[in-house]
């Protein structure tokens, strides 16, 4: 790609790695930030889902912001808005203070990643060298969150503000090199005739709506009437957001990209492969610190080798996706989840690292083989001009993905929770590890519809070329470069 595709791509991943690193750390130093400002057990809860809310409800908005604002515009304004916030998270004193931090984080999150991708697939051509930028932003992502999670531990025992301030330095480096590496491109098409403003507003109400149901969800459900009517609520401006769209002569979202089976299944895919990931790491999170007294930092380290992935996707995955295609490849990256998965199910209460390495090895291999090439495929095929649609979408189904797994996982350890003692804890732990193993299963079963899709398409181009070969050997006027047949 030379040295100057290289260097834009290393800015590009360098925001998937923040965002990663930022979440993970944040994971990590919640109990010392609630300790130190004496926040209560919801307000510390907040601050974490916070983030959560401000980045999945704004994610299909930023995408498609990037494609009618600018990319370049986008990318570097909301990098910027997250550098300030994360300082200001810092600074805080209060709990609310954090809150609304964490939020104004996570929106700045939901701009500025569908536009880095959207970047990526505008900068690079279609073929194997977006596939290699693609894979490389998939590990590069999962590199951040992996190794946040170490890095978080760290810096905790320095103060937990460090994990605020840390993400502001990298930030800082990652907006001055952007600035002269991030190429201007074209505006908005001239052909726009405004701008879609009750689309904006159903669509960021609805999806706010449903991020904050999905939220409540993992807090439980002891008020429950409350998240039956933000779901119920969020379904309502759902279809208020259809209605504007199909009437709308120049839509935030056209409509038709829903109807691309590859570009659905794929965001699909990605949603129940993600969290069945996030959901997975988190209950393993407190199978080890709960039940077996292990420190954050012994955590951490102990999960490491969950991002194996970032070595793997930019090396071994495109090798596979050029020798089997991406349909297949992501096949087995969900048939080896569920291996993964699966083998954790009968966890023991003594369990040993050594019994607990295949499964953390496999899902991070599963990792690198599936979510790269569901991004490429999540993008392939879709227009230049709504690369950035696309990404959204994509980065829409990876958050709610995340958010409902570990909502499910807790869920699911919280109606096992019928009784006290290590014992019982164990066995509500195994309940909620079923949850995983459903979702990648399903995942399974929608990527296998993918495969058998594209061999199909495969095929088909195949005997259109031999019809077409055939044809024009028989054709001398063809050969000849003559008037064709059909004319």
């Amino acid at each position: 790609m030379g040295t100057r595709g290289w260097a834009l791509l290393f800015v590009l991943c360098g925001t998937i790695f923040l965002e990663g690193i930022d979440v993970a750390m944040m994971a990590v130093a919640i109990p010392a930030i609630r300790s130190d400002l004496g926040l209560a057990t919801d307000t510390a809860a907040w601050v974490m889902s916070g983030y959560v809310l401000g980045y999945a409800g704004f994610t299909l908005l930023g995408g498609r912001a990037a494609d009618l604002l600018g990319r370049r515009r986008m990318f570097l304004l909301w990098l910027g808005v997250f550098l300030a916030f994360s300082g200001l998270g810092g600074l805080a004193t209060e709990g609310w203070m954090l809150v609304v931090a964490r939020f104004v984080t996570g929106v700045a999150a939901a701009f500025m990643t569908p536009a880095a991708l959207s970047l990526i697939t505008t900068s690079y051509a279609e073929g194997p060298r977006r596939n290699k930028a693609l894979l490389v932003f998939a590990g590069t992502g999962a590199a951040g969150f992996s190794l946040g999670l170490v890095i978080g531990g760290l810096l905790t025992q320095l103060g937990w503000r460090w994990v605020f301030f840390a993400p502001v330095l990298l930030a800082a480096a990652l907006l001055v090199a952007a600035v002269r590496l991030v190429p201007r491109q074209d505006g908005p098409p001239a052909r726009r005739r405004g701008f879609d403003l009750p689309g904006v507003i159903t669509a960021a109400g609805a999806m706010l709506l449903a991020a904050y149901t999905v939220v409540r969800l993992e807090h439980g459900l002891h008020d429950w009437p409350l998240t039956l009517v933000s779901g119920l609520a969020a379904l309502v401006l759902a279809g208020a957001f259809v209605v504007v769209e199909r009437r709308c002569p120049d839509p935030l979202v056209r409509l038709g990209i829903l109807r691309q089976g590859p570009v659905v299944r794929a965001d699909l895919g990605a949603l129940l492969f993600l969290g069945a990931f996030f959901g997975f790491q988190f209950i393993v999170t407190l199978y080890l610190q709960e039940l077996r007294d292990w420190s954050p930092l012994q955590t951490a380290v102990a999960l490491i080798v969950m991002g194996v992935d970032a070595v793997l996707a930019p090396t071994l995955t495109p090798k596979l996706v050029a020798r089997f295609g991406n349909a297949q490849v992501i096949v087995g990256g969900f048939v080896l989840a569920v291996i993964a998965y699966g083998l954790f199910l009968p966890v023991g209460m003594d369990w040993s690292y050594a019994a607990m390495f295949p499964t953390l090895f496999l899902s991070g291999l599963a990792f690198a083989l599936a979510y790269g090439p569901l991004t490429i495929a999540a993008t392939d095929g879709v227009t230049g001009s709504e690369q950035g649609l696309a990404g959204g979408l994509l980065t829409t189904a990876t958050q709610f993905g995340s958010a409902i797994g570990i909502a499910a996982v807790t869920a699911g350890y919280g109606l096992a929770s019928t009784g006290s003692g290590p014992e019982a804890t164990l066995s509500a732990f195994r309940v909620a590890l079923i949850v995983p193993v459903a979702l990648v299963v399903l995942g399974a079963l929608i990527s296998l519809v993918s495969a058998r899709e594209a061999r199909r398409a495969v095929r088909r181009a195949s005997q259109v070329s031999s019809v077409s070969a055939s044809h024009t050997s028989a054709n001398p006027a063809q050969r000849s470069g003559g008037i064709s047949s059909w004319k």
